[in-house]
């Protein structure tokens, strides 16, 4: 386990709008409690509370990974549409103290769905 510092910042912070995710032309998820993670250098990412996803239209995969500042990812397919994505959707079921916040939120690949800011 790392923690985050100045050689690797982690910073988590309320998103103050409202953010939906879409798949397949259906909204996934749809929240105005999302969380923002900015991590280093990377592109900022939107953690959306899970009581605000469709959990019916996602399934658990066997795809897991770890990041040494969050811990172990699992991970979701999405069935929306007519269509599946395969690993959009991650989660950090039980992260490393310091990421705490992201506990019981969703993460999702802008490449594979579609992320709104409103």
């Amino acid at each position: 386990m790392k923690l985050p510092g100045p050689d690797h910042p982690i910073a988590i912070t309320a998103n103050p709008k409202r953010v939906r995710v879409i798949a397949g032309g259906v909204v996934i998820a749809d929240s105005t409690h999302a969380l923002t993670l900015k991590e280093a250098k990377y592109p900022a990412v939107q953690y959306v509370p899970r009581e605000d996803a469709n959990m019916a239209l996602l399934s658990r995969s066997e795809r897991t990974t770890h990041c040494p500042y969050k811990g172990d990812a699992n991970y979701f397919s999405v069935t929306a549409g007519g269509k599946a994505f395969e690993n959009s959707v991650w989660t950090y079921e039980t992260p490393f103290p310091a990421m705490a916040e992201i506990s019981g939120h969703l993460a999702f690949y802008p490449d594979k769905v579609t992320i709104e800011q409103l």
